[in-house]
């Protein structure tokens, strides 16, 4: 039987460096059991409280359904578990959290958030903090082929990074992180540094053609996204070919790459 595909998100938090626009990654821990080891974006489930905090309280200015809302959520909340970001401001007001909150909450309640025993509503609860799904742009939309055993409806999110906020993996289920280009992390990947999925090597790829954090925004609030679900057949050992749409516009229909679970 098919497996069912669950409900995920991702962002793609960016800054501006010395060459060109830079992506905060993470290392996923070996043991994880989805592209273990693998170079990704922060991101993660989206789960049943992601749900409610969409269609409760959370601030929703683009008019989003409550489906839409929730995956924002997801992606505002697990960038907040696995970097200790927080796209988030106090009610009221147009400014995201200070350093000094954003400190706080991570002493106080980031440990407890990873281990399941504080909801994020409760989190924000505690500083009267508001998601700010309005910071987030829609930048992709992958599901995982039906082939797989693991499966994944996934959004990607561009989020620009806040200055105030330094990006830190969680060392539980990412074991190291950095700031790098596209062109960067695509490159030390062929060279055997890291491993992408395919589709973390074909937005990387995408991204990659915005000079700077601006023109990336402007160009995904311009672009239409596009579901890809990659077909596969099998060539000569653990090399696939992949097809994906043509108007998700990522350069090509066909890819051979070597398979990785999740690709």
């Amino acid at each position: 039987m098919e497996a069912p595909a669950r409900p995920a998100a991702t962002i793609m938090l960016l800054r501006d460096g010395p060459d060109g626009i830079e992506v905060f990654m993470v290392v996923r821990h070996h043991a994880i059991d989805f592209a273990a080891g693998a170079l990704v974006f922060p991101g993660g489930r989206v789960e049943e409280s992601d749900q409610e905090l969409a269609a409760g309280a959370c601030p929703n200015p683009a008019r989003l359904d409550p489906e839409a809302l929730a995956f924002r959520v997801a992606a505002i909340r697990e960038t907040f578990e696995e970097c200790g970001v927080l796209l988030a401001r106090p009610l009221g007001s147009d400014a995201l959290i200070d350093a000094a909150t954003l400190k706080r909450l991570e002493d106080q309640h980031r440990a407890a958030l990873n281990a399941g025993s504080i909801g994020f509503d409760a989190v924000l609860g505690s500083e009267g903090l508001l998601p700010a799904p309005d910071l987030l742009v829609h930048f992709a939309h992958w599901i995982t082929p039906s082939t797989q055993p693991k499966r994944y409806d996934t959004h990607f999110f561009l989020a620009e990074a806040p200055i105030e906020h330094l990006a830190v993996h969680d060392g539980r289920e990412a074991v190291e992180s950095v700031w790098i280009t596209p062109a960067r992390a695509l490159a030390d990947t062929e060279a055997g540094r890291f491993k992408l999925v395919f589709a973390t090597a074909k937005n990387l790829e995408k991204l990659g053609r915005s000079r700077n954090v601006h023109q990336a925004m402007q160009t995904a609030r311009g672009a239409s996204v596009v579901t890809v679900q990659p077909k596969g057949s099998k060539l000569d050992g653990s090399k696939r070919l992949l097809r994906i749409p043509q108007e998700a516009d990522y350069g090509g229909t066909e890819f051979i790459v070597d398979f990785m679970p999740a690709s």
